[in-house]
């Protein structure tokens, strides 16, 4: 397939001059292109909403999401799955990524592997997908065949296809639930998607992931209230939010901590309700963990 008509491959006349420019020029003209990246995923808000709605719906009933992706698109999807854990508590199988070529893909090249697509459905059937997952296709040139076939195999299955990419849907169609095309516009570097393609493509998934996120009650107001106590930076950030939320001085705050199970989620709970922790557990998984829905209902009760 000759990919020289795409978007992403495009020479971009703003930089014609790229080898010739100051450094200062250079991050002048790095800052105005990548405003564009920006832009970009404003125009693509209703399908980043509807990605969010239904990944947060099938999330709830017990499916997974999973990126999958080549080199820089890959990276950048095992990048935000892997930021779920800590940032949200979440189980590592509930949001997974999936890099063409491994985990060595993740600092050394691979790129010929992309070419692939029977490896692509092979992941998705290596995964066990179901019609209860979500599949994000991630592929700034659209073209990727590991991804396509991916894509393809996981729609088999029932799965929820989206489809993240940064050429008009008139230069690569695709049959996929949700179609979320990021037109950054032709590189600096002509080609070099890991630029504003790879920029937009990482504010796209930071919303996905946290807009799902908060979706699934797994936020509380603004704060991360679902994060994991696993290091002492975390442990400072669980207390201060504990503080202020409750303003209680940090002695307190520790021992009620400790007195959840280092959850700040069921620590707030148990202080803003009296209840104990199992009492509280029982609570929230009544309330599929929404801190706010369970605290209402103590109020109401």
């Amino acid at each position: 397939m000759d990919r020289g008509h795409l978007l992403t491959e495009q020479a971009n006349p703003s930089s014609q001059n790229l080898d010739r420019l100051s450094c200062l020029e250079l991050v002048e003209l790095f800052n105005c292109e990548d405003a564009k990246a920006v832009a970009a995923v404003a125009q693509a808000k209703q399908e980043l909403a509807e990605a969010i709605a239904r990944t947060a719906r099938s999330l709830r009933h017990g499916g997974r999401l999973f990126y999958i992706g080549a080199g820089t698109s890959g990276r950048l999807g095992v990048l935000d799955a892997s930021e779920c854990p800590p940032t949200f508590c979440t189980p590592p199988e509930m949001v997974q990524g999936i890099i063409a070529g491994g985990a060595a893909a993740l600092i050394r090249s691979s790129e010929d592997l992309e070419d692939r697509a029977e490896d692509g459905a092979g992941a998705i059937a290596q995964h066990k997908i179901t019609q209860l997952d979500v599949v994000v296709g991630i592929t700034a040139g659209g073209t990727t065949p590991y991804v396509q076939g991916a894509l393809q195999a996981a729609k088999a299955r029932g799965a929820t296809t989206i489809f993240i990419a940064c050429v008009p849907q008139e230069q690569v169609q695709i049959d996929v639930d949700v179609d979320i095309r990021l037109l950054v516009g032709a590189e600096i570097l002509a080609g070099s998607t890991r630029l504003k393609a790879g920029t937009a493509t990482k504010l796209a998934l930071n919303i996905i992931s946290t807009g799902t996120m908060v979706q699934l009650g797994k936020v509380y107001g603004n704060r991360m209230v679902d994060v994991a106590v696993t290091n002492s930076k975390l442990r400072d950030r669980a207390l201060r939010i504990l503080r202020d939320l409750t303003d209680l001085e940090r002695d307190a705050a520790e021992k009620l901590l400790e007195r959840s199970g280092k959850s700040v989620k069921l620590a707030l709970l148990m202080h803003w309700t009296g209840l104990e922790k199992a009492e509280g557990d029982r609570l929230l998984v009544e309330h599929k963990g929404n801190l706010r829905a369970a605290v209402a209902s103590c109020k109401n009760s």
